[in-house]
């Protein structure tokens, strides 16, 4: 197995993202699509201990739920230092909104910043739009 050369960082493990932060609102309107991006996602590399940078887009279709955007947005900043991989990132996201949110449709899209001339996207969808 490969081991990561340079500086060595400490950084928090996945057990510190924190999903109690995810808050919900009651929703009883007709079928909709909600999208939600950000580009000021960031995680820390477990194998460089680099910062990661990405764009999350969320896609759902509300079943009787809808995240409320502050408390997402403290979700996502809970992930600034914890180590983890891209995929495990995406998987992580998507599992704890579809918990969260229950929705009827639930897309999941991270799309990282180029690192070592390579371009990295990740994506994870459940139900019918």
């Amino acid at each position: 197995m490969a081991k990561a050369e340079g500086k060595i960082f400490q950084f928090d493990s996945p057990k510190s993202i924190r999903t109690d932060f995810l808050e919900t609102f009651s929703y009883k309107g007709e079928k909709q699509l909600v999208e939600y991006s950000t580009k000021e996602f960031s995680a820390v590399c477990p194998f460089s201990g680099l910062p990661d940078f990405a764009e999350v887009t969320v896609r759902y279709v509300p079943n009787k739920k809808c995240l409320e955007l502050k408390s997402y947005k403290y979700y996502l900043i809970s992930f600034r230092n914890v180590g983890i991989y891209q995929e495990d990132v995406t998987n992580r996201l998507f599992k704890d909104l579809k918990k969260a949110i229950q929705a009827k449709y639930l897309f999941v899209e991270t799309v990282y910043n180029t690192r070592g001339g390579i371009d990295s996207k990740c994506q994870m969808e459940y139900g019918k739009k």
